[in-house]
């Protein structure tokens, strides 16, 4: 049986070492240029060399994303750069053009290519062009069913590898590929500068009255019609393992560090086999998510019926990273509003479910405080429990 990776986004250093303490065999960043992200600065090439140096102390693996669709005249500064993500050691790149894939088999033959889900690979066919042409991974197009996967691991080489999203957001587009964005507002996702209009709040216009809006009820926080689902594997880890896919991918490069730790740590746990699936899938209920759905892996994604259920939802509230613990004393660094009374749940590798009330609050000086407002502050408390540094605590 081939092991399973999982793998975890990361859009800074705080989240790339929270991926890793938290259970991750590897990460994916974007780097300055040619990723999906375009409007947020991915990593600096110093920062990637950082995060490699991390990843490989830790036996662990770095993948950069350079999935945006390429133009003509950005080859030369695409071989550069993949020329100097090699350098720095980076373990692959995901890559989405054929075009880009054809020229960096040549301009840096030895840098491993994992050919992204924006490519939109379904069949065995295509799996075996991108594999003739030196690919070591195909990222599944998001629309595959189980079964339909199970047949294209029988019919690919043994040695291509299988990567497909397990947990996170999807677009409404086929894999991704959408065009609305740049029809109304002239900025392309494929190119990394998806303006999300899925997410936005539509109204209706009646042609002959163009001044009258009416709402299309959905909820009191907004109209969001467009807006997808999110995509929860956990409750079958078994099946997606048994249909031969080696690599569980989550999505988030823009998510907080707790959202990283909580959902790689509790796909961890599943595919250890180390704690109850039904408590591991309460988990994902604690980080700020859609309604989930289990994608098109049974067939056609669930449709929706307008309710009020489409707003995010989060059950708890991220309160502070342990920075160190002592004596029954942690010191934490503080991420949200808490006072003392308040029931802390623990995150962390070592543990689930272990919760505790907050007494005994002092702040960075060592004076006696009932509550704490000041994000990123240092506060000591009381904890029961033996905690390590990067270990989360989030409020009831």
């Amino acid at each position: 049986m081939k092991k399973i990776e999982l793998l975890a986004p990361a859009g800074d250093m705080e989240c790339l070492k929270a991926a890793f303490k938290f259970g991750a065999d590897a990460v994916y960043i974007g780097g300055p240029f040619m990723q999906l992200r375009a409007a947020v600065k991915g990593f600096s090439l110093t920062g990637i060399k950082e995060a490699v140096e991390y990843a490989h102390s830790l036996n662990k693996k770095l993948y950069v994303t350079v999935n945006s669709y390429a133009k003509g005249y950005e080859f030369a500064d695409i071989g550069n750069y993949a020329k100097e993500l090699y350098s720095v050691g980076v373990d692959a790149i995901i890559v989405s053009d054929l075009g880009v894939i054809s020229y960096l088999r040549k301009e840096v033959p030895d840098l491993e290519i994992h050919v992204s889900t924006q490519a939109n690979c379904q069949n065995s066919e295509a799996a075996r062009v991108y594999y003739s042409m030196g690919v070591k991974r195909v990222v599944l197009a998001r629309e595959m069913t189980l079964n339909e996967i199970k047949s294209f691991a029988k019919e690919i080489p043994n040695d291509l590898e299988i990567e497909a999203f397990v947990h996170g957001a999807m677009c409404m587009s086929y894999s991704g590929r959408c065009f609305i964005s740049s029809y109304l507002t002239g900025k392309s996702g494929n190119r990394g500068e998806c303006t999300q209009p899925c997410r936005w709040q539509y109204h209706l216009v009646e042609q002959t009255r163009p001044n009258e809006f009416f709402p299309i009820e959905e909820s009191e926080k907004g109209t969001t019609i467009l807006s997808s689902r999110d995509m929860k594997c956990i409750d079958f880890i078994d099946e997606l393992i048994d249909a031969g896919i080696t690599s569980f991918k989550i999505e988030g490069r823009m998510k907080s560090p707790y959202y990283v730790a909580t959902v790689v740590n509790a796909y961890r746990h599943a595919i250890d086999k180390t704690a109850p699936i039904e408590l591991l899938s309460a988990e994902l209920d604690c980080v700020s998510h859609r309604p989930y759905s289990s994608g098109f892996y049974f067939g056609e994604l669930e449709r929706y019926t307008p309710d009020d259920d489409m707003a995010y939802k989060q059950d708890k509230i991220f309160a502070g990273i342990v920075k160190s613990y002592e004596n029954g004393r942690a010191t934490l660094e503080l991420r949200n509003f808490f006072s003392e009374g308040d029931v802390f749940e623990i995150v962390s590798p070592n543990s689930i479910g272990l919760s505790f009330t907050v007494t005994n609050m002092a702040d960075s000086k060592g004076e006696r405080i009932t509550y704490a407002p000041h994000p990123t502050e240092l506060i000591t408390i009381d904890c029961p429990y033996p905690l390590t540094e990067g270990d989360i605590l989030r409020k009831r």
